[in-house]
């Protein structure tokens, strides 16, 4: 697997311990990588998107990073447990 970006190891290590069910078709499946690359794709985008649409509301470079961040990381990263 070529190097995550830090979107990427973090939806790693998420996904891992709180969705063992899809880490493991995935793995099994051979689409982990993929769906790892995509997760981290998607993350950059929408959040480079939000973070530009926020500087133009006045926030800080700091602050349109974190709010951006706040929105996002629950799309693609942080996704919600399995039951």
């Amino acid at each position: 697997m070529k190097t995550l970006t830090q979107y990427g190891c973090l939806a790693e290590q998420f996904w891992r311990r709180h969705h063992p069910k899809m880490w493991a078709e995935l793995s099994r499946t051979g689409r982990l990588e993929a769906a790892l690359r995509e997760a981290e794709e998607r993350t950059a985008a929408d959040m480079d998107d939000l973070r530009r649409h926020f500087l133009t509301q006045g926030l800080s470079e700091e602050q349109a990073e974190q709010t951006a961040w706040e929105i996002v990381r629950e799309r693609y990263v942080f996704l919600r447990s399995e039951t």
